[in-house]
């Protein structure tokens, strides 16, 4: 599918699936075991890859495209950006 810049943090793999003509959905799986789900892997959406325009854009949740966003400002585990005031922004 497309060749993505982020490499998975220890513990976690990244799955694609097309989520319309144009746009693949990219999740992050979770490989720890837990008890809820019978130990199956959990998935999360990472966010949303346009093949035309070849842009990223954040998730608004799993089944909804939010905002383009530059792949400089995501990081592995999301491409969701944070929404910080100066003070926190600081900290960081």
């Amino acid at each position: 599918m497309i060749d993505f810049p982020h490499k998975p943090p220890k513990g976690y793999s990244y799955e694609q699936t097309q989520f319309k003509r144009n746009i693949v959905a990219i999740w992050i799986r979770n490989h720890a075991k837990f008890d809820y789900n019978g130990g199956t892997p959990v998935k999360s959406i990472w966010g949303f890859y346009d093949t035309k325009s070849k842009s990223y854009y954040a998730p608004i949740n799993s089944s909804k495209q939010g905002d383009k966003v530059d792949i400089k400002s995501t990081t592995p585990y999301s491409a969701m950006q944070l929404n910080l005031n100066p003070l926190e922004a600081a900290f960081i």
